[in-house]
């Protein structure tokens, strides 16, 4: 079973991957650390030092190797990997389950105000530019995370109802 985990950044697609991991008993994997750990570079380096264009490539690439991994696993993906490179239908198109971690504009400004200096996309906004640049965003990325086989509102609950909710979803 591949169990895949997308939505926009803050949604909590690692901290719930590996709680759901530890409930199920299989692997748990992130796609920006595979490919760190394939290139020695941070997205951010990898964004900085060689361009968007670059890493999409890459991270398509380390997309498809991860999804020819016959074992079970758990994948956290990064927030924009399903929107380029047709990397939605190669998702789709697996054995497969997709799920959309949905979150409000509210909760993922709260949580992206809280360690903004951690994450280069929104790392150069002020405070109040936050709301708008992720109701843009996901304005843009919405057509591709809905097309994921399952979705789970994550406002307002906790990481245990989460992931015991997807618990009850496969």
């Amino acid at each position: 079973m591949h169990i895949i985990l997308l939505g926009y950044m803050a949604s909590g697609k690692s901290t719930i991957g590996k709680q759901l991991s530890k409930k199920l008993g299989i692997p748990f994997l992130d796609l920006d650390t595979y490919i760190y750990e394939k290139e020695n570079k941070s997205v951010s380096e990898i964004f900085s030092q060689n361009g968007e264009i670059y890493f999409r490539k890459k991270e398509h690439e380390y997309l498809r190797e991860v999804l020819e991994n016959q074992q079970d696993f758990i994948l956290s993906l990064g927030g924009g990997t399903p929107c380029y490179a047709n990397n939605i239908e190669l998702i789709l198109n697996k054995n497969s389950i997709s799920i959309y971690l949905k979150a409000s504009i509210q909760t993922l400004s709260n949580r992206l105000l809280k360690n903004k200096n951690l994450r280069p996309l929104v790392a150069f906004l002020e405070d109040d530019q936050v709301p708008e640049f992720i109701a843009k965003h996901l304005f843009e990325r919405r057509f591709f995370y809905e097309q994921a086989r399952k979705v789970v509102v994550i406002d307002q609950k906790s990481v245990s109802e989460i992931v015991d909710e997807i618990g009850t979803l496969l």
